[in-house]
């Protein structure tokens, strides 16, 4: 296969100012430029993102829906099932939605498929398993967006579905009681490039918002959304770029026992 490289021409003069005026080194001036990244308020978003730079979570469809039923279910006491998957980013979604919520007074289970036997995304075996446990409401976390007959099956068994996820969706949307996927058509939420994780993100915030929270409550789990974030390889722009710079500098003081001990046993 024959390559053809293109190389930019560079502004060599918007370079050197931009060079000059934020006191950083030319390949990093450089790289600006390219992006074309060079208002002033770009560049800082880019630089030194802080966390006034995340969107209203609100501005997510059936956002507002879905924070209402999952405070219901922390001041019934309900049986919460997360479905996650066998990713990075699944099991981050599941250990931030999950620690979130116990710290929240509510204890919930989690459900991830085997990877060999199961496969990915929901499976009417699992359902059935997790309505014979009690579950009155399941929260899927990187999957379900296109699960229409397994929540199907699940409002069959009288399990309320909120579904969170990044993937496409197709034509039709599954009939759960909430869905939250950046990627809808009818979606007006500036950034469609979440990870998974980053939606889950997104709905703690939310929850955090409506409960009248300290930010600190949701944003202390910027270390392990990054990690997500990262991992599945999602554009590092937008909102991704401020979980990455803010949970990298996270990392660094990170109180999370497993993230710790993978820091320490790669002499990090």
């Amino acid at each position: 296969m024959n390559k053809k490289w293109q190389i930019y021409e560079t502004d060599e003069n918007k370079i050197n100012e931009i060079q000059e005026t934020y006191k950083i080194n030319k390949l990093l001036a450089t790289i600006l430029v390219n992006r074309n990244i060079t208002q002033k308020e770009d560049i800082r978003l880019f630089l030194e993102p802080t966390r006034n730079d995340f969107h209203d979570p609100f501005l997510i469809t059936d956002m507002k829906i879905a924070v209402e039923r999952i405070v219901k279910a922390i001041k019934n006491q309900e049986k919460v099932t997360i479905y996650g998957d066998y990713d990075v980013d699944g099991i981050t979604s599941i250990t931030v939605l999950k620690s979130f919520l116990n710290d929240r007074g509510l204890e919930v289970e989690s459900y991830i498929p085997n990877r060999l036997e199961e496969g990915y995304g929901l499976n009417k075996q699992a359902i059935e398993k997790i309505a014979n446990d009690g579950c009155e409401l399941m929260i899927t976390v990187d999957c379900g967006i296109s699960a229409i007959e397994e929540i199907e099956y699940a409002n069959l068994l009288g399990i309320e579905t909120i579904i969170t996820d990044h993937h496409e969706p197709g034509n039709t949307l599954p009939k759960a009681f909430a869905v939250i996927d950046n990627k809808r058509k009818d979606s007006k939420y500036p950034f469609r490039e979440l990870a998974g994780v980053g939606v889950v993100f997104k709905l703690i915030q939310a929850i955090s918002i409506t409960l009248e929270l300290k930010a600190e409550e949701y944003l202390k789990y910027l270390d392990i959304v990054c990690v997500g974030t990262i991992s599945d390889i999602v554009p590092l722009i937008n909102e991704n770029r401020v979980i990455a710079k803010l949970g990298l500098l996270l990392i660094c003081q990170t109180r999370n026992i497993g993230l710790r001990s993978i820091i320490n046993s790669s002499r990090i």
